[in-house]
Parts: structure tokens; C-alpha cells; sequence
């Protein structure tokens, strides 16, 4: 039995030296501070995205693994598991961040690894052709975003009817946590925090069951996706007859391959 348990305690000691040399070695890599669309507001102001920066470290050769990854592919995890290893600010993983904030590590981590320019064929709408140009992905510009939140990252909202509802945006792992079927209750569910003086999970499921009208319900999810923050995906090109027009261009699967 002894000699089982040293085994054991021989492989913790290993397992610690590896993860040790690892964290050392990453500590090597070179990382940059990024800001997010967010501002940090959607976080409780203990958390580490609070300040609405956070530190990504560049890519390696080895990291290109996780992008060919046939089981990530396949379970369309390939840029969470991305992010989620390159991600340095302690205590933070991808599953903490809105999908905003994700975007835009996706988009800084395309900058770092492989240059600012990524190719897409947009339609120009005077000739109705699709064209090719090329994106200058520093320039892409943040959604405003003014809304204002508490200590605990909620906002406020205020119905109709004089009631008083606090929320949240989603993060990453609320809509993990999403019923499969997504439904409208499922949503409010997640989002709303408290509703007048009660935080009860019983009083808010009563609430959105019995007392928050179908019209009610549409106008707060309505805010809530025109204040959501965003990316700016519209970008001015030039149309084949020599004038510019503006357009939103899509992240595509080949979005980390040029």
C-alpha cells in the first residue's frame, strides 16, 4: 500500500514540476494589454476585467494545434479553446467573458499572430458583383457603450407599470448554461437579477411567469440588445467603379488562416 501511495505522491510532485516549468515558460511569451467593448462594466468590481483591460499573450506554433483540432471542430469549441489558452490575467478564463469581449480577443489575437489584414469578398451594391478586398483589422472600432452599472456589474431598468428590474448582460458561461431550447423565459432567467426588493430565484421565475407581460418582456429585451456592446464590423471599401461604399464583412472559418 505504501508503495502505491508513493507512487501517487511521486506523480503529484511531477505533474506540479511540469505545470511549474510550463507557467514559467509561458511567462516568456510575449503578451499585450487589451481593452475590451465592455469597459469592464459588465463585471463586479472584485473581478479581474473590472478595469476593462485584460493581457493575451501571442500565439506560438504549438497554439496553431488547437485550430486544427478535429474533436474541437466538431464541437465548434475551436476559438473558446483558443482564447481560453492564451488568456494571461490570472483567475480569468473564457467562459468569464461577454461575447463582445470575446470578439475582440479573437480579433487582437488574428493581429498578433498573423498581421492586421484579413481578405473577404464583400458584394458591391452598384454592380451587385462580389469583389475582393482586404480589411485593416486596427482599425475596426468599438460599439458606444454608455450604460452604467453597480458594484455586482448589474444595470438597472424600469417598467412601465413602476417596477424596478436589475440585470446583467450574458457572459459565456450563462449561455452555456442556457436551456438547449433557448426559450424566451430561459433568457429572462439568466439576465434578470432582482426585481424590485426580492433577489429570490422563486419570486423572479413567479414574475416573468405571472406578472411580466409579453410586451413588457420584448421592450426590456429590445434595450438590452441596442445597449448590448458590440464590434463594428462595417467597414468602408472601394466598389469597382472607383466610388466607396460601406458594408459589414463577416469573421469566417478561415479567419486564422491566410
Amino acid at each position: 500500500m505504501s508503495r502505491v501511495t508513493d507512487r501517487i505522491a511521486n506523480q503529484n510532485i511531477i505533474d506540479l514540476a511540469r505545470k511549474d516549468y510550463e507557467l514559467s515558460k509561458r511567462n516568456k511569451i510575449p503578451s499585450e494589454i487589451i481593452s475590451l467593448p465592455s469597459g469592464g462594466k459588465l463585471y463586479p468590481a472584485t473581478h479581474p476585467l473590472r478595469s476593462g483591460k485584460i493581457e493575451m499573450r501571442y500565439m506560438t506554433a504549438y497554439d496553431e494545434d488547437i485550430l486544427t483540432n478535429v474533436s474541437y471542430i466538431r464541437e465548434n469549441v475551436v476559438l473558446d479553446k483558443l482564447i481560453d489558452n492564451l488568456i494571461v490575467t490570472p483567475d480569468v478564463t473564457v467562459d468569464d467573458l461577454a461575447q463582445a469581449d470575446k470578439d475582440a480577443l479573437i480579433i487582437q489575437a488574428r493581429i498578433l499572430s498573423y498581421g492586421p489584414e484579413y481578405p473577404v469578398q464583400i458584394i458591391d451594391p452598384s454592380t451587385g458583383n462580389y469583389v475582393d478586398r482586404t480589411v485593416d483589422l486596427t482599425k475596426i472600432k468599438f460599439l458606444p457603450f454608455t450604460l452604467e452599472s453597480d458594484e455586482f456589474g448589474e444595470f438597472e431598468y424600469k417598467l412601465i407599470n413602476g417596477s424596478t428590474i436589475r440585470f446583467t448582460f450574458l457572459l459565456g458561461k450563462d449561455v452555456k448554461n442556457l436551456s438547449s431550447e433557448k426559450t424566451v423565459s430561459s433568457l429572462l432567467q439568466h439576465t434578470i437579477k432582482q426585481i424590485d426588493d426580492s433577489r429570490n430565484a422563486t419570486d423572479i421565475e413567479d414574475f416573468i411567469r405571472y406578472k411580466f407581460l409579453a410586451r413588457d418582456a420584448k421592450q426590456f429585451r429590445k434595450f438590452i440588445e441596442e445597449n448590448t456592446p458590440g464590434i463594428d464590423l462595417e467597414v468602408e471599401f472601394e466598389g469597382e467603379t472607383g466610388g466607396t461604399f460601406t458594408s459589414k464583412f463577416q469573421l469566417g472559418s478561415d479567419f486564422f488562416w491566410f
